[in-house]
């Protein structure tokens, strides 16, 4: 299945001073094929060490780390011949052996061949590592399969994507059959999700009852890394994972501890929050005091939402039946939860930071984010009354924020009523952050000429 993290690949493996790539996201996202695909399809020779299914291969960063010992260790492991410039090494789960992870900076150094790192609890200080090869790694992070990587796995043609695009860019309304069937494929990807054994399971059997043993085993195996990578807190960090849907079902879906303990204050469990924000299995969405740039400097750390790393495993912890409500076309108020994490993991891989807006004369509105040197609203409706949203009326009419626009995702098809654009479910595959294009014309020789020759 085609994943959009392999043009970052390729551009990586292009790039002049290369360093090694640190490829990270949450377990079971796919990043292990991804690297192996990659390697294959663009390297003579291949070599890969799994620092936890072959526990041995930490021996070779026991001793010395300078490159040339350890290349020749790696060599003696291996059956693998090197070659200059067409070799990538890759060490897979990397955090079972923190010393491989200092040994990058000299391995970069030496400059013979290519390296990537990955791993799955990077940031959870599972193991400490020596020295962090700080300036010798290129940080890739992945998550869980988009939308559109959901439409790409199922077969829909580049000449359906480059025609929804230009409706998207054009704010042009999506031929009517065209929308039914992309709603319909957006249904089913709120149940799926984007973990690849799930949508594998889809793809091939068309079985939903599948498609949820595949998520059980993935939730299993996360409450097992719990229990067996979190030092301390394990079971305050499972009591807020478990708690994630129920939280989101909370009228304003801010999470509150008094679900959990009513008797606990934030600062006890702040750590516990940030095990699974760094472990990739939960996605804060932070309160902001006042939606102007830059919207990080205006966050509130105690006023948060706690979504989940993937919609479709939020959907197989909520409601009984909530797969087939949705499926049946119900994604009413009561899934309107499911319906704002499906955005909340598609916002974030698109590479938007996530925040929300709630002040008693506004009303909430779901997100606020950054797109270049903007500052846009964001809303998310379930129901076939999307055209109701009190808030976000009243946010686009306080001046002095400059709001530039207001978005609704809905089911309804593209509309645009003064400064707001509706759009369809869909349409986040194309709603992206990015960063002004801003071309430097930096010429210092006229001031030079100011300066008088010396004599």
């Amino acid at each position: 299945m085609f994943r959009t993290a392999t043009e970052d690949l390729i551009n990586w493996k292009n790039s002049k001073n290369k360093r090694a790539l640190l490829v990270t996201g949450a377990r079971q996202i796919g990043k292990t094929y991804l690297i192996r695909q990659f390697a294959r399809e663009h390297y003579k020779n291949f070599i890969e060490l799994n620092f936890l299914e072959d526990p041995k291969a930490r021996e070779i960063f026991d001793g010395n780390l300078d490159a040339q010992t350890i290349l020749m260790l790696i060599s003696a492991y291996t059956t693998t011949p090197f070659e200059k410039g067409n070799t990538l090494i890759f060490f897979d789960e990397i955090q079972e052996c923190p010393n491989a992870r200092t040994a990058i900076k000299f391995l970069v150094e030496d400059g013979q061949y290519d390296y990537i790192e990955s791993g799955s609890l990077l940031g959870v200080n599972y193991k400490v590592v020596p020295s962090y090869p700080v300036g010798y790694e290129t940080i890739l992070h992945m998550y869980p399969m988009t939308f559109k990587e959901f439409c790409l796995a199922n077969k829909l043609s580049s000449q359906t994507f480059e025609y929804l695009e230009q409706c998207f860019e054009r704010k042009t309304k999506v031929h009517e059959a065209i929308h039914q069937k992309l709603l319909e494929l957006f249904r089913y990807y709120t149940v799926v999700g984007g973990m690849p054994k799930a949508v594998k399971s889809f793809i091939e059997n068309k079985d939903i009852n599948k498609v949820k043993q595949a998520q059980n085993d993935i939730l299993e195996l996360y409450l097992q890394d719990i229990q067996k990578y979190a030092l301390i807190g394990k079971n305050k960090i499972t009591n807020i994972f478990k708690q994630i849907p129920a939280s989101l079902n909370d009228k304003n879906r801010k999470f509150k501890l008094s679900s959990i303990n009513k008797n606990v204050k934030m600062r006890d469990y702040e750590d516990s929050f940030t095990w699974l924000e760094d472990a990739g299995v939960a996605l804060p969405c932070f309160s902001v005091s006042e939606p102007v740039l830059p919207l990080k400097v205006n966050l509130q750390t105690r006023n948060f939402k706690l979504y989940s790393s993937d919609n479709g495993l939020l959907c197989n912890q909520s409601l009984d039946n909530a797969q087939f409500q949705i499926l049946t076309g119900n994604l009413s108020v009561n899934l309107g939860s499911i319906l704002e994490n499906v955005f909340a993991t598609n916002l974030k891989a698109n590479q938007f930071n996530l925040y929300y807006f709630n002040k008693q004369k506004i009303g909430e509105v779901d997100f606020v984010v950054q797109q270049g040197a903007q500052i846009i609203a964001v809303e998310i409706k379930s129901g076939n009354d999307y055209h109701r949203h009190a808030a976000l009326n009243n946010l686009l009419s306080v001046n002095e924020w400059k709001i530039s626009e207001g978005i609704v995702f809905c089911k309804g098809n593209i509309e645009v009523v003064d400064k707001i654009t509706y759009y369809p479910w869909y349409m986040v595959m194309f709603f992206k952050d990015h960063l002004p294009n801003f071309k430097i014309d930096l010429d210092l020789e006229e001031i030079n000429n100011l300066i008088p020759p010396k004599k």
